[in-house]
């Protein structure tokens, strides 16, 4: 590794890198609302640039950045393809932390963590597909312990509400004692083009998935004395919501646990369940089916290809649409004799919100003093309070509801 400083806790990348943050796959819809939070709202000093395959579409980013905000006229631009491993490791070598917002991760992505592992830097992405996350953790988790980096994934709307939510509620929670917390979304927001094929390339993916999820298990250290759990549940009406709750088979509970297993906040004996909360009933039922049918659609290539040709990545909801759309996760959680009801909100999830989870994780990695710890981690465990603070900040909103 090059000269080392002491960085966020613990021994990261010297300043003779030439960016403190590069935002990879920047001109995609995600990306370009992440370039335009960074630009609003980077630290001054912050040497940060952007990256992609398409040095033109770099360009006119930079300069509808530039007529807003002058200073990003000089904003770097760095051409690299996800798939040459080359471009990939010489973008990894040249900053301190690297974000991505290109996906599908299972295709696009593993060049990229396997670069950051190599090279000791910070790497924070929007992945919500359980098989990459599984295989990165695999191949790339013992090097990244080793040089230092920090492998940081899901750090959008999948997983941080449902991961520092958790971890929120917890901490209203008393310490030592078995706890349970149930979390229950609801959101009006619609998806993008890029959502929609990491989606269907999931759904398509079953088998690989479960073999990727089989060789994690064989790689991940037990925890003595120690149980945590992540139920599917079953669908029920909840009193404590009001509303169906529906259980979603998401990488949402699998980073919770994950947190709860590094951290012994979350007490001798942990169980998540994670769920969609609806308001009636027959509205629960068409949308289970639309999922089922969904994962039928995706298993068939040609009607694939056909679904993710008619809305293409780079496409999403306009601003308007954007400016109407909210979610909520409300959390009930038990333990030591007590209940505790909290709350994680915000405007539009998969794109304003997420754009500034992405940023606000990337800015935190980079200037933020954070626990000593590197390899594969989860927002919880590799940044927890900072990023809490950050979030709280930035104005997504974390509160407790109600203490029964």
């Amino acid at each position: 590794m090059d000269e080392e400083v002491r960085q966020g806790g613990r021994t990261a990348p010297g300043h003779d890198r030439a960016h403190d943050l590069v935002l990879f796959g920047a001109t995609g819809f995600v990306g370009a609302l992440t370039a335009e939070y960074l630009a609003g709202h980077a630290p001054a000093g912050c040497r940060w640039a952007l990256a992609g395959r398409d040095p033109g579409k770099l360009e006119r980013l930079r300069e509808r950045l530039a007529a807003r905000y002058p200073g990003c006229a000089d904003v770097p631009l760095l051409r690299a393809d996800a798939s040459d491993p080359a471009a990939v490791r010489e973008l990894a070598a040249a900053t301190r932390v690297l974000a991505t917002a290109v996906g599908p991760y299972v295709l696009y992505g593993a060049e990229l963590v396997a670069a950051c592992a190599e090279e000791g830097t910070d790497y924070v992405d929007l992945t919500g597909e359980p098989e990459f996350v599984d295989r990165m953790y695999v191949e790339h988790d013992a090097r990244a312990r080793e040089t230092g980096a920090r492998l940081v994934h899901a750090c959008g709307f999948d997983c941080i509400p449902a991961d520092l939510g958790t971890y929120f509620t917890v901490q209203q929670l008393p310490e030592g004692t078995p706890l349970q917390v149930d979390g229950f979304m609801r959101s009006n927001a619609l998806f993008s083009g890029g959502t929609l094929a990491s989606a269907l390339t999931a759904m398509a993916r079953g088998p690989q998935a479960m073999a990727a999820a089989r060789a994690r298990r064989l790689y991940e250290p037990r925890l003595p004395g120690r149980r945590v759990r992540g139920p599917l549940g079953a669908p029920r009406f909840s009193r404590e919501t009001g509303t169906w709750a529906v259980p979603l088979p998401s990488l949402d509970p699998r980073i919770v646990t994950r947190s709860a297993a590094a951290l012994e906040r979350y007490g001798p004996d942990f169980r998540y369940r994670h769920y969609a909360s609806v308001k009636h009933l027959p509205v629960a039922v068409g949308g289970a089916a639309a999922v089922g049918a969904a994962a039928a659609v995706a298993q068939v290539p040609p009607a694939r290809r056909w679904l993710m040709g008619h809305w293409g990545p780079g496409e999403g909801p306009d601003a308007e649409r954007r400016a109407r759309s909210w979610f909520t996760v409300r959390f009930v959680g038990e333990g030591g004799g007590q209940r505790v009801f909290t709350e994680v909100s915000g405007g539009d999830p998969g794109y304003g919100e997420t754009a500034k989870m992405l940023a606000e994780s990337a800015l935190c990695l980079a200037y933020d003093t954070l626990p000593q710890r590197a390899g594969q981690l989860t927002t919880a465990v590799a940044m927890g309070d900072a990023l809490l603070e950050r979030l709280q900040k930035a104005g997504i909103r974390f509160r407790v509801a109600a203490v029964g």
